[in-house]
């Protein structure tokens, strides 16, 4: 599979989003396990993940465990996949999502984070949202202190705009090495983050790439150029659409969830899709609403 980089790493080009095997909809614990391991034997190097990917208040962590034990049984060499895990955005249980942005609990979480994954030192860590309620410096000021004591190996953050990215990336001095955004043909309101992480030489993450769980299957069916052109390749629309995602910028590395083999195994084929440059300049017509 073609790589990208994020901080001084080398890796797939298209990353799993490990969230939809741990909340609603999930899939049995055999189902998700072989999700990761197709994803493995399609090349991907790069898994996403956080504490709050879970479903109940009980099962914090779920999907930390689940791609450690995944990675445990895999069978083969499992130590140059990059794992990306996030804090503070949590689930209390009830299908809510809160928020906690406080520098002691972001520190804490990571330490929890790389017991569940079984590391000494996490790949890459990630702010999972601004907290309003806490100064973005200070929950920055937290991710410095884990890289500084090595609990981290790289930081990151997510659901930034520009002027976090910039205050994100001072604080850090120059170290802030991934953006997770959300952005799909469905959601291109992130446009203007990735075009800085271009600019910045700084990996961009488009979470939800293909438009997020409800979406993805009718990617094609809701953006017709992307049907049209997926036709005329004769591969999926939703390979199509990473294609697109990909040719945007070459810090883009997007993470697709999937709950199925099937589903991971199609998306990890997209880096091998040379789109034209007529065909994504039709594609392209989405970012301008």
């Amino acid at each position: 599979m073609h790589e990208r980089t994020i901080g001084n790493r080398s890796v797939s080009a298209i990353g799993l989003g490990g969230m939809p095997m741990s909340i609603e909809g999930r899939p049995d614990r055999a189902q998700a396990i072989a999700t990761i391991h197709a994803a493995l034997d399609a090349g991907v190097t790069f898994i996403d993940t956080a504490d709050a990917y879970h479903l109940t208040a009980t099962d914090v962590g779920h999907n930390e465990e689940l791609i450690a034990e995944a990675l445990r049984s895999y069978g083969s060499d499992t130590s140059g996949i990059l794992v990306a895990t996030k804090a503070g955005h949590l689930r209390p249980g009830d299908g809510t999502w809160t928020r906690n942005g406080d520098p002691t609990y972001i520190k804490q979480a990571a330490k929890a984070s790389a017991k569940r994954l079984g590391v000494e030192a996490i790949g890459l860590h990630q702010l999972h949202r601004p907290d309003p309620k806490v100064p973005y410096a200070d929950s920055i000021g937290a991710m410095v202190e884990l890289l500084d004591e090595g609990v981290i190996q790289m930081a990151g953050i997510s659901n930034a705009n520009p002027e976090q990215i910039r205050q994100a990336n001072d604080l850090l001095s120059g170290r802030l090495v991934s953006v997770q955004n959300q952005f799909s043909p469905a959601f291109v309101s992130s446009y203007p983050e990735l075009e800085l992480c271009a600019e910045m030489g700084i990996a961009f993450l488009p979470w939800s790439p293909l438009g997020g769980i409800a979406r993805a299957g009718a990617v094609g069916h809701n953006h017709s150029a992307f049907q049209q052109i997926a036709n005329a390749h004769g591969v999926s629309p939703q390979r199509v659409t990473l294609a697109w995602e990909l040719a945007l910028a070459d810090v883009v590395i997007p993470i697709p969830g999937a709950s199925k083999p099937a589903s991971i195994t199609d998306s990890a084929q997209a880096p091998e899709l040379t789109l034209t440059a007529d065909e994504v300049a039709q594609l392209s017509t989405v970012l301008k609403g």
